[in-house]
């Protein structure tokens, strides 16, 4: 038996309506992607989205819309995927690192605004596991230094801040379709917004800069005609991927569900066990439990992260801090440290949590960690 840290949740339905598409007229940039930007939209209490073919695509054309190039420096969290931090040197902007809160995992907003210089030109913050940021205080230090604040949903579609859902605070939010997050589109991704101007510069980066909206042309020379007005790329994506995406949205609020029960469950059987550090939970904020973080000692954490892969428990580690890559040590981040995200690390495990996680496999993943953190 092997029981993964997560993976998507397929049934006949979602797989039907793909063969539904496959047998229609359009296999992409056709109808199913203005349904699947308007579900999730509508779901979120934004006005606008777009969808793309992955959550770094989101990212890198949320940077682009936002106006980031060579000089302006973006802060964001260390503990999430290099996606978060790469979209900024992609449009040859410098990612700077904010330490996060020891609790929750987050970025703090104090180090947020200790990181604001002349050049600062947004804020990514990123709901790790689900747990939405502070997004009270970051909103209000972006209208204090006049900031664009882009956030990292991957992990949080379906989570909520104060009763509003993720994806109606910020300027920008982007989400991820992976397999392992909320819904899955195979591969995909989506920005939403509430603006009009950044949805049609959102819309322009997507597909290669190329507009056939009169309103956005220098001329018009009859319907064929289309004009080329930034330097895009090509991160459309297919409706044969928004058909599942949709499919998976009328499951999401269930799935989102079974992972807080998951949670609940997780957090009743190591409440009381001294060699775990359980995850905290914001009593304003519902997060969409992406991930399910435990702390053990970092002396320990190998071991017993190696002992859980033996007997078959596909535990993980998320993250390493992004300056801690090669790429950025080599290119001018090798005296960054952030302590908390750090010390995080050493100490971090992920356990298995995923809508068709049984309970007969949450206990024996929960048997397993007891053994191991007490056998070590």
């Amino acid at each position: 038996m092997y029981i993964p840290y997560g993976r998507q949740a397929i049934d006949e339905k979602d797989i039907q309506a793909v063969v539904d598409v496959l047998r229609s007229d359009y296999l992409t940039t056709g109808p199913k992607v203005m349904e699947f930007e308007k579900r999730v939209a509508e779901y979120v209490g934004a006005k606008y989205a777009v969808a793309v073919n992955s959550g770094t695509s989101a990212l890198h054309i949320a940077c682009l819309a936002a106006g980031i190039k060579k000089g302006d420096e973006v802060i964001t969290s260390p503990i999430t995927f290099a996606a978060s931090s790469n979209c900024v040197l992609y449009c040859g902007g410098t990612p700077v690192f904010a330490d996060i809160d020891e609790h929750t995992y987050n970025i703090l907003p104090t180090e947020i605004e200790k990181a604001v210089t002349e050049h600062t030109k947004a804020i990514i913050p990123v709901h790790y596991a689900g747990q939405p940021c502070d997004m009270d205080a970051i909103m209000d230090i972006a209208k204090k230094y006049n900031l664009l604040v882009i956030e990292d949903g991957a992990h949080a579609l379906g989570a909520s801040y104060k009763g509003h859902k993720i994806g109606s605070i910020a300027d920008m939010t982007c989400f991820s379709f992976h397999p392992v997050k909320p819904i899955t589109t195979g591969e995909g991704g989506m920005v939403v917004t509430n603006s009009e101007e950044l949805y049609k510069r959102l819309v322009l980066f997507r597909s290669h800069g190329i507009t056939r909206d009169e309103a956005m042309m220098t001329e018009q020379q009859g319907d064929w005609y289309y004009q080329q007005l930034e330097l895009g790329y090509n991160y459309r994506i297919t409706d044969i991927s928004c058909a599942l995406g949709l499919s998976q949205m009328d499951k999401l609020d269930k799935f989102v569900e079974r992972r807080r029960r998951i949670a609940r469950r997780y957090n009743e059987a190591f409440q009381d066990i001294d060699e775990i550090k359980i995850p905290t939970q914001l009593s304003n904020c519902e997060s969409g439990w992406h991930l399910y973080m435990i702390q053990v000692r970092s002396d320990c954490r190998k071991k017993i992260f190696d002992r859980l892969r033996k007997n078959g428990v596909g535990v993980n580690v998320h993250y390493i801090p992004v300056y801690m890559h090669p790429y950025y040590q080599k290119n001018g981040y090798d005296g960054v440290c952030c302590e908390n995200a750090e010390v995080f690390y050493n100490r971090a495990i992920s356990l298995p949590i995923f809508p068709l996680l049984t309970d007969e496999q949450q206990e024996y993943v929960i048997g397993q960690v007891i053994e191991a953190v007490r056998g070590t």
